[in-house]
């Protein structure tokens, strides 16, 4: 990796895509700090510190701070992910959008790209206006001006923020190096990183002096990171190549055909995707009920129930029982929503019908319908081991909430930090790649 970007560094339009890059980085780091006019910073800043570790908190790690100094970025790019994904599923139930997606071309991608961002201001606006009233009412003070045109100028502000982090990641795809809305998030989450060392840091030098149990906690939290990362790094990169022929054809006095390759499927083809769908399915009744029953929030009762529960994805400041719950449901939704999203991208009928109609056939398998029941078993017996591995990541570093340690770095943010890194890596070694085979064509 180190290799790679050394050679992109001293390549010189790579450089610049580089430097690029890191110009819309700055300039998104910044906007994490500019405060939304009429907002109390202090106070703002005061009532935020009891959110660390609850809903609140795991936005603010997505956002990289942004949250929780209320900044014009402080949605971050979830509107846009959000209607990135209705736009997905809506291309599968809706024959317009799916051939439009299939078979539009460039023409097909910009006119869903433009869809997209219809949809992800409309939800910015509902978002931005779900947030206003949310901190007005369990916020006390955090507005100087609370009233309709202090609501106004806060919305707009927060979708002007959506807005621009839009227009960053589409001119870090365009112009820059990775995936533009990837690398937002990418950023956001690494910016967390300092907090989680001055973290290691406090259990190993205390007060008292130098702790020995901090620095084998220190230690095991390391390695654990570490082993936690390698394995990510491994499911992402797996894949089961399943070996093609293709038969030989003779076209007039040429032969065609006859080569054999293989056909790749990844251990986990559904990517992060699962994990935040799940995600946003748990800790959405938490966002409605503050911002239409705050008032529930630490009664009892049945929202107050489900307010615990939803929140218990992210929050140690509930029972056991709820984080129980919480996990085997969490467990659930991610291993369906990765079967959904897997047979919704690979759909073995469509790639059993394109071999044969290429006269590509699995060897020691018939053409038709056992090529599609064997892509099926195959496929199924992936999804089963990428689900639940995705599963234990996501769930497993939930438990470190209650040893009163507060890391920045969950299962999905180290699903979404590997994932953009290795992506990010590979981009920059195919714009080697094909500088690399340019220069040797000009020659």
């Amino acid at each position: 990796m180190f290799k790679t970007i050394k050679n992109a560094w001293k390549t010189p339009d790579v450089r610049k895509k580089i430097l690029y890059t890191l110009l819309l980085i700055a300039i998104f780091r910044l906007g994490c700090f500019i405060v939304v006019p009429g907002v109390d910073s202090i106070a703002i800043s005061e009532q935020m510190k009891s959110a660390t570790g609850s809903l609140a908190g795991l936005i603010d790690t997505i956002s990289g701070g942004a949250f929780s100094k209320l900044s014009v970025l402080a949605m971050s790019v979830t509107p846009y992910i959000t209607a990135s994904i209705v736009i997905q599923l809506l291309a599968m139930v809706i024959p317009s959008l799916e051939k439009l997606v299939k078979e539009g071309g460039e023409m097909g991608k910009a006119k869903i790209n433009r869809y997209t961002k219809i949809l992800a201001l409309v939800l910015s606006f509902i978002e931005a206006l779900g947030l206003y009233i949310m901190y007005s009412t369990s916020y006390i003070g955090v507005f100087i001006n609370p009233g309709f045109l202090t609501g106004f100028i806060v919305v707009l502000s927060l979708m002007t923020g959506t807005a621009v982090l839009m227009w960053l990641g589409e001119e870090m795809t365009n112009k820059g190096i990775g995936n533009g809305v990837s690398m937002i998030i990418f950023i956001g989450i690494i910016s967390g990183l300092p907090s989680g060392l001055v973290t290691l840091w406090n259990l190993i030098v205390t007060e008292a002096g130098i702790s020995t149990v901090g620095i084998v906690t220190s230690i095991i939290i390391l390695i654990g990171a570490v082993l936690l990362v390698a394995g990510v790094v491994f499911v992402q990169e797996a894949e089961r190549k399943i070996p093609v022929q293709y038969a030989k054809k003779v076209v007039g006095r040429k032969m065609y055909g006859g080569q054999n390759t293989h056909l790749p499927m990844k251990l986990a083809m559904a990517g992060v995707m699962p994990v935040i769908f799940a995600s946003s399915f748990m800790t959405f009744p938490a966002m409605l009920i503050q911002i239409f029953a705050a008032d529930k929030i630490g009664g009892t009762g049945f929202l107050a129930g489900l307010y615990n529960f939803s929140i218990a994805t992210s929050s140690s400041a509930v029972g056991w029982g709820y984080s129980l719950a919480n996990a085997i449901v969490y467990f659930v939704l991610i291993v369906g929503f990765t079967f959904f999203y897997t047979f919704a991208t690979f759909n073995p009928t469509d790639v059993a019908t394109n071999l044969k109609q290429n006269g590509g056939f699995i060897p020691g398998i018939r053409t038709g319908k056992h090529t599609i029941e064997y892509l099926n078993s195959v496929l199924i017996k992936l999804t089963w081991f990428g689900s639940i591995f995705l599963s234990l990541i996501a769930i497993l570093p939930m438990l470190l909430r209650f040893t009163n340690l507060n890391l920045s770095f969950g299962g999905t943010s180290i699903l979404i930090v590997v994932g953009v890194a290795l992506e990010t890596v590979q981009q920059l070694e195919s714009q080697l790649v094909m500088r690399h085979y340019k220069g040797f064509l000009q020659k």
